[in-house]
């Protein structure tokens, strides 16, 4: 049969279902094949831990007194932090994550946030991913201003890649961009069976149901489709002896892993990992937030280690919308805070460092009396990596009424 693009078309989006397709389709998509992608390009690769998660308890200041003060029921205990520098630790449960510090491919940067007062989730969510904090109205999230002006890569429509069943804030605006719900949906199959699951897609979308593959325009996705059945996800098997968590984001970044490998020309990525509201039983060295980190360390872990080499070309950037109260609460949880803690992961980064100005844990140093004070803006880390990784120059497009100044810069990618 023969299938107008424009059936593709709904409301400003696409969304398509590629189990497998009949021989007319992959002959209008053929075009995909023939355009250059490059070998190797720099990738930055954003996870946003959605929640608001203790910094204070991911990079632990073991060597702060008024921190197990503060927190007697679920500060990590001094013995169980595996330290750092002397001062600062990791969770226990992140021990996967010390052989990259050890090597200097981590680096963590502490009391960073925004600069708004919001502890409103949703709020510095948008804010963080608009990258115009205290701004409501920005149409646009930074990771797609910073596609917008990436010429040099925008000939693939894997340029940028969201892992979920939506594209996020971060990554809407002018710039095409995917939002992949599972790479496993694109396995070979047989023609009968193609043409069946085809055809089922073409009327779940005519609903209007959610299916597997969502583009901002169907170019962009016939080509997806086209190389992304090359590509043969289903296929794929992790290198290095690496072993993901089976939860959902161990299977996010080990596609993400799948895509950079595939040399689909990925610039950049996106993945949520949620669950890190914990204002009640958080725990400290065990318990809610332990086995949260547990999962995410051995999920970064396994990435670095599957992609081996190819994390010369790779950044790997860790936010949350803010953090939590240095003080613990009365059911032994905190409650939503100011600045956290980031991570940044990979080839490039000058690691084996905590990053940022440190302001204490004195109540007369803490932000309204009672959170980790922000002396790192979010835009200054970010900005940092947009340049100094990624190449991009103009820095004042992608993080609007922002003046980026390399003094500031953390000093997470060498200059």
């Amino acid at each position: 049969m023969t299938i107008s693009r424009r059936v593709f078309v709904k409301s400003g989006g696409l969304a398509l279902v590629s189990l497998g397709l009949d021989p007319v389709f992959l002959a209008r998509a053929a075009f995909a094949a023939s355009r250059p992608v490059p070998a190797s390009a720099p990738i930055l690769v954003c996870l946003f831990q959605r929640g608001a998660v203790d910094g204070l308890n991911m990079i632990v200041p073991h060597g702060d007194p008024v921190y197990y003060r503060e927190r007697p029921r679920i500060a990590v205990p001094r013995g169980d932090v595996l330290d750092l520098d002397g001062y600062f630790g990791l969770h226990p449960r992140l021990a996967a994550l010390k052989p990259l510090w050890d090597n200097k491919s981590l680096a963590a940067v502490h009391a960073i946030g925004s600069p708004d007062a919001t502890r409103s989730h949703f709020d510095a969510q948008d804010y963080m991913e608009s990258g115009t904090p205290g701004l409501k109205a920005t149409p646009d999230g930074w990771l797609n201003r910073c596609c917008q002006h990436d010429r040099e890569h925008a000939n693939t429509p894997f340029q940028a890649v969201a892992f979920g069943p939506q594209l996020p804030r971060i990554l809407a605006g002018a710039a095409p961009s995917l939002a992949i719900n599972d790479l496993q949906a694109f396995g070979v199959r047989g023609p009968a069976a193609a043409r069946d699951r085809l055809t089922r897609a073409f009327e779940e979308l005519y609903a209007g149901a959610a299916t597997g593959l969502l583009a901002t325009s169907s170019e962009e996705a016939f080509e997806a489709v086209q190389q992304l059945k090359q590509a043969n996800p289903g296929q794929y098997a992790p290198a290095n002896g690496a072993a993901y968590p089976r939860g959902p984001f161990g299977r996010a970044l080990l596609q993400i892993a799948q895509l950079i490998k595939a040399n689909v020309g990925l610039r950049v990525a996106f993945a949520d990992v949620s669950g890190w509201d914990t204002h009640v039983n958080q725990g400290a060295s065990e318990g809610q937030l332990a086995a949260r980190l547990a999962d995410f360390g051995q999920s970064l872990a396994a990435f670095a280690q599957d992609l081996g080499g190819r994390m010369r070309d790779v950044v790997v950037l860790t936010m949350s919308e803010f953090g939590r109260t240095v003080r613990e609460n009365g059911n032994s949880g905190t409650d939503h805070g100011h600045a956290t803690a980031m991570l940044v992961l990979g080839g490039p980064v000058r690691g084996g460092r905590v990053l940022g100005r440190w302001p204490g844990l004195d109540p007369a140093q803490r932000f309204e009396g009672r959170d980790v004070a922000v002396t790192t803006d979010f835009r200054d880390l970010f900005a940092e990596l947009v340049a100094r990784h990624l190449g991009t120059q103009d820095l004042a497009a992608v993080f609007p009424g922002f003046t980026a100044d390399p003094a500031r810069f953390p000093g997470a990618i060498g200059a």
